[in-house]
C-alpha cells in the first residue's frame, strides 16, 4: 500500500521539497518557442515548480527566464517593456537582462552604483524542437541537454503543443504507464461492438529498469501473432509512447495541484499542408481544453451508448484529462486497489521513490547527462507484430538497458 509519506514525496514539487529539488536538476519544458516568436516580442508568464517567472526574447534573440516580481518593489515584470536587450519595469523603470543583471535604475542618482548590488533570479534556457527548455537547479550542476534522436530532425517532422491539467503531475504521468486502458478509455465502437462484453483485453506486462528510467512492455496475442508495444518512462517526467508514429508526453508541474501536459510528436513524414497539428483543435489560445471539468468534458450520453466508450469524442486529450482530473487535485493513493494491469505504474513509482531517496542521500541521479555526444538511441518507443513465442528483444536490438558510449 502506498503511504501518505510516499504520496507526499512524489506530489510535492516546491523548491524546498525533495522532488522539487530533484526535478530542478533536469532540463524541463518551460514554454513553446512560438509564445515569444521574435526579438522584443511581448514577454509571457511561466509557472513552473511553484515559481512565477517571466520569459522573453531580447533584442539580440537571447531568451531570458527570470523571476516575475521586480527586485525593486515587487511589481510584476509582465507589465513592463521588452526593449533594448532587457525588461524595463513599468513602475520605476528598472531594467533587467536575460542573466538577471540590473542594467539601469533611472530613478536613482546618476552616480549611484546601487544597480550593481542587485541581482534578479534568472535561469538557463535551451531552445530545441519548438520548445524552450529551462534548468532551474544549481549552475555548477547543470547537465548537458540529452542527445535525443529528435534534436537534429527537421522542423517539419516535429510538432508540439501543451494543455493545462487541473491535477498533480503524477496522475498524468501514471496514465501513460499502463496499456490496459487503451481498450476502454479510448475505445471507438465499430460494427455494433458496443454490446459485446469487455473481456480478453489483458496484456502481458513486463518492465525493465534502465539507466534512463523504466521500459514498459505490453504484449497481446492478436490474430495468431504477438503484438508488442514498448513505451519508455524517461526521467524525470516524460513517457515516450507509440502514437502518431512516436510521441513524448511530459507532465510538468505548475504547482502541486496543476501541471502542463506537453505533447511532442516525431513524424515519419512531414504533415501535409492542410493537416492540422495533432491536438491543437482541442485547446484555445491559452492552451486550455474546450472539453474540461467545468463543462463535464461535453459528455454526450447518446454517443456513449452507440459510438465511443466515454461519449467524449474521439480525441484522446479529453479522455486522458477526464481520467486524471476526476481523481481530484492530488489523489490519495492509500485508497486505491492495484491489480496485475498496474505493473507499469508500480514500477515507475518504485523507480521515482528510489531516485528521490537516493538524491536526498547524496547519490547520483539517473539520466543526468554529462557528455552531450552520448548516444540516446536506446531510448525509444516501438510497436510491432512478431511471431508467437518469440522474444521481443531480438527484434529491437537498440533497446538496451544502458547507453552505448
Amino acid at each position: 500500500m502506498f503511504t501518505k509519506k510516499q504520496n507526499d514525496l512524489l506530489t510535492q514539487t516546491g523548491s524546498v521539497t525533495p522532488l522539487g529539488q530533484m526535478m530542478r536538476r533536469y532540463w524541463l519544458p518551460a514554454l513553446l518557442s512560438e509564445e515569444i516568436p521574435e526579438s522584443d516580442a511581448p514577454q509571457v508568464r511561466v509557472s513552473l515548480l511553484g515559481e512565477q517567472l517571466i520569459a522573453f526574447r531580447d533584442t539580440d534573440g537571447r531568451i531570458g527566464l527570470i523571476g516575475e516580481q521586480c527586485p525593486h518593489r515587487g511589481v510584476s515584470l509582465f507589465y513592463g517593456r521588452n526593449e533594448e536587450c532587457g525588461i524595463r519595469c513599468g513602475y520605476h523603470g528598472w531594467k533587467i537582462d536575460v542573466e538577471g543583471n540590473v542594467l539601469d535604475t533611472p530613478a536613482e542618482p546618476l552616480a549611484s552604483s546601487f544597480k550593481g548590488k542587485v541581482k534578479q533570479r534568472a535561469y538557463s534556457t535551451h531552445e530545441v524542437g519548438g520548445i524552450i527548455w529551462a534548468y532551474l537547479g544549481p549552475e555548477n550542476d547543470m547537465p548537458a541537454f540529452p542527445n535525443y534522436s529528435w534534436t537534429n530532425m527537421p522542423a517539419d517532422r516535429l510538432y508540439v503543443t501543451k494543455s493545462h491539467l487541473e491535477c498533480s503531475w503524477l496522475q498524468g504521468l501514471e496514465g501513460e504507464c499502463d496499456s490496459a486502458h487503451l481498450n476502454f478509455l479510448h475505445r471507438i465502437f465499430t460494427d455494433g461492438d458496443s454490446e459485446q462484453l469487455y473481456t480478453g483485453h489483458y496484456p502481458d506486462y513486463t518492465t525493465e529498469e534502465t539507466d534512463f528510467g523504466v521500459r514498459l512492455i505490453a504484449e497481446r496475442e492478436t490474430d495468431g501473432e504477438n503484438y508488442v508495444r514498448v513505451s519508455s518512462f524517461v526521467m524525470p517526467l516524460s513517457c515516450w509512447i507509440p502514437a502518431f508514429n512516436k510521441e513524448i508526453h511530459m507532465y510538468v508541474p505548475i504547482d502541486d495541484e496543476s501541471c502542463w501536459r506537453w505533447d511532442f510528436g516525431i513524424l515519419d513524414r512531414p504533415l501535409a499542408a492542410d493537416q492540422p497539428i495533432p491536438r491543437r483543435d482541442q485547446i484555445d489560445h491559452n492552451f486550455r481544453r474546450f472539453r474540461n471539468a467545468q463543462n463535464d468534458y461535453l459528455i454526450d450520453r447518446d454517443e456513449q451508448r452507440k459510438k465511443t466508450f466515454l461519449g467524449l469524442g474521439t480525441n484522446f486529450l479529453a479522455h486522458d484529462a477526464m481520467a486524471t482530473e476526476s481523481m481530484g487535485r492530488i489523489y490519495d493513493r492509500r485508497t486505491e486497489h492495484l491489480g496485475v494491469s498496474d505493473k507499469g505504474v508500480i514500477a515507475v513509482r518504485r523507480f521515482l521513490l528510489k531516485a528521490v531517496n537516493d538524491f536526498v542521500n547524496g547519490e547520483a541521479l539517473p539520466h543526468v547527462i554529462q557528455d552531450p555526444e552520448e548516444s540516446m538511441e536506446h531510448i525509444d518507443t516501438v510497436t510491432r507484430f512478431i511471431p508467437l513465442g518469440e522474444d521481443w528483444h531480438r527484434y529491437f536490438p537498440t533497446l538496451t538497458l544502458h547507453s552505448r558510449k
